[in-house]
C-alpha cells in the first residue's frame, strides 16, 4: 500500500500547478511510514485522529484541527480510528505568508468546506479558473488561523533527548528535574537550561505537554477518561479534567465530540 501510496504522491508533485489536492482513507492503526514531500503539505482529516511524528516533534491533529508540514520534512502518519485525510500541497512560491515551522491549527467551517471543494479541483485546473480561484481563497483563509498547542518538540541535545524519551515512554514518571540532573550527572540548573534552549519550554511545561498528548491519543481511541489519566501521571481524573480544560477549553470527553 506504501508503494502505491508514494507513487500516486509523485503525480501531485510533478503537477506545473502551485497547488494539487488529493484524498486518501486509510484503516484505524495503519501507518505511512517515514517519508517526505518536496512541496508543503496540508493534512486535514474530517474523521479520525492523526498522530503525526517528525524529528522535529509530535502532533496530535483531531478532525478539528488540520496541520501544516513545510517543505521537505520527514515525517510518519500513524490513523487512530478510520481516518478520512483530505491533503493539500502548495509550492512555498505561492504561498510566503503560512508558518515557515510546522504547526496544527484550528479548521473553521468555511475552510473544511473549502477543504472539501478543493477534492474536486482536477490536478491541470486551467489559470484564470474557477478551480484556481477556490484553491487561492483557501489559501486566504489559512493565512487568519490560529496556532494551536498540539506540538511536542524534541531536542537535539543527547542528554535532554534522554529524558524526553523516558517520559515520552511512561508519562507517569513523576521524577524531578533534580532527580533527572542526578542522573545525567549534571546540575539541575543544565537541566532546565537546555530544555529552555531545545525546546522552548521549561521541564514542567514540557512533561505536562507529553502528558495531554497522550492522553489524547488515548482517547481517541475510546479509552476511559480515569485510565487515561492515572496513565498519564494524573492523581485523580478530576485533577486530570482540571488541567485538561484549563489547556483545551474543554473536558476530555468532549475533546473529539
Amino acid at each position: 500500500m506504501l508503494d502505491a501510496l508514494i507513487t500516486r504522491h509523485l503525480d501531485y508533485h510533478a503537477t506545473a500547478r502551485p497547488m494539487a489536492a488529493m484524498e486518501i482513507d486509510y484503516p484505524s492503526g495503519t501507518s505511512t511510514g517515514l517519508h517526505a514531500h518536496p512541496r508543503g503539505q496540508l493534512l486535514y482529516a474530517i474523521e479520525g485522529v492523526m498522530i503525526v511524528r517528525s524529528t522535529e516533534g509530535t502532533w496530535v491533529v483531531p478532525p478539528n484541527r488540520a496541520v501544516w508540514l513545510v517543505a521537505g520534512l520527514a515525517h510518519e502518519v500513524r490513523m487512530c480510528g478510520a481516518v478520512k485525510i483530505r491533503t493539500i500541497f502548495v509550492d512555498s512560491d505561492v504561498a510566503p505568508n503560512l508558518p515557515r515551522t510546522s504547526c496544527v491549527f484550528a479548521v473553521s467551517a468555511l475552510l473544511r468546506e473549502l477543504f472539501v471543494a478543493a477534492m474536486r479541483v482536477p490536478l491541470d485546473y486551467a489559470p484564470g479558473t474557477s478551480d484556481e480561484r477556490l484553491m487561492h481563497v483557501l489559501l486566504d483563509q489559512l493565512r487568519e488561523v490560529d496556532v494551536l498547542p498540539l506540538h511536542l518538540p524534541m531536542p537535539r541535545n543527547a542528554r535532554i533527548r534522554r529524558i524526553c524519551r523516558a517520559l515520552i515512554a511512561r508519562p507517569d514518571n513523576a521524577s524531578t528535574a533534580e532527580q533527572w540532573a542526578r542522573k545525567l550527572k549534571v546540575t539541575s540548573k543544565t537541566v532546565h537550561r537546555l530544555f529552555i534552549r531545545e525546546t522552548g519550554m521549561t521541564f514542567g511545561e514540557w512533561r505536562q505537554q507529553a502528558r495531554l498528548l497522550f492522553a489524547l491519543e488515548r482517547l481517541a481511541r475510546g479509552e476511559r477518561v480515569v485510565n487515561v489519566a492515572l496513565d498519564s501521571g494524573y492523581a485523580s481524573q478530576s485533577a486530570f479534567s482540571a488541567m485538561f480544560r484549563k489547556h483545551f477549553g474543554v473536558p476530555p470527553n468532549a475533546f473529539y465530540r
